[in-house]
């Protein structure tokens, strides 16, 4: 669920970003009393994600503006739909137009490209989740479009969830060593993921009674084989080099969760436009 205190932070920022002090070409045309009405359309299909954001840009800039709306999160939009109509100020309109769009666009093209992701693997008893590799400052949002597109969430940060990667591995010389000194600081109500890279790892992962075991960069021969020796005893992950040309792949051999950087650093912005009446 969008939360309005981290939404209004992400807007003020972008808005303080776009205007700085004032808009030199919009307020030395047009006077305060000048009204207009804008139409947003699509110019491209796609699931249409953050029109609640893209709202609220302007509700903080002039909460008078008044919207007519044709269509929410989660729907198929085509090329040339009309999205929403605004109307007010025109000052306000066009000092709101870029960020508005801009975060509009961006939350679309992660849904749209989650659908098609999720399409791809619609038949396999999998979820395709995002990560951590989000634009700094727009996890919050960008995590949400990954669902608005008919995806899950992973993690939300570092303190959301135990993910003991290599890193931590090599620092504690062995994942058993790792896993039984987080169990022993963590309430037992909390689960615990485990980073593997081949099946030594992952009979060390079994072992030390990991929740969830995460296969990272394996080959899928390999990969089936972890899924084969696991026997579904624990939740199982796969993770690296994740693209729509092989997802399934890695949906074949069994796993419970595909997670996928994709979805929010390889993105393409969905094109919509704002024109005024």
């Amino acid at each position: 669920m969008l939360q309005t205190d981290k939404i209004d932070k992400i807007i003020k920022i972008a808005l303080e970003e776009d205007i700085s002090s004032y808009d030199i070409t919009t307020e030395n045309v047009f006077k305060n009393s000048d009204y207009s009405i804008a139409t947003i359309i699509a110019k491209e299909d796609g699931i249409l994600a953050g029109i609640e954001v893209f709202k609220r840009v302007f509700y903080i800039l002039d909460n008078k503006i008044e919207f007519k709306q044709y269509y929410d999160d989660g729907d198929t939009i085509k090329d040339g739909n009309l999205i929403i109509e605004l109307s007010g100020s025109t000052i306000n309109l066009l000092k709101g137009e870029r960020t508005a769009l801009n975060l509009l666009q961006r939350l679309c093209g992660i849904a749209t490209l989650t659908n098609k992701y999720c399409r791809k693997v619609k038949d396999y008893n999998v979820k395709v989740t995002d990560t951590r590799k989000t634009t700094p400052g727009l996890r919050h949002i960008e995590k949400y479009a990954v669902k608005v597109g008919g995806g899950a969430n992973h993690r939300y940060n570092l303190s959301d969830g135990v993910l003991i990667k290599d890193n931590h591995i090599k620092a504690c010389n062995g994942i058993k060593n790792a896993v039984e000194k987080i169990r022993g600081n963590i309430p037992h109500t909390i689960k615990i993921e485990v980073e593997t890279e081949n099946l030594d790892d992952v009979k060390e992962a079994i072992e030390a009674k990991a929740d969830i075991i995460m296969l990272d960069n394996m080959k899928y021969e390999e990969m089936s084989k972890a899924v084969e020796l696991i026997k579904k005893s624990v939740l199982i992950e796969a993770s690296g080099n994740v693209d729509f040309d092989n997802i399934e792949n890695y949906a074949k051999t069994g796993v419970d969760i595909i997670s996928v950087g994709k979805l929010t650093h390889s993105f393409k912005s969905m094109d919509i436009s704002m024109k005024i009446k």
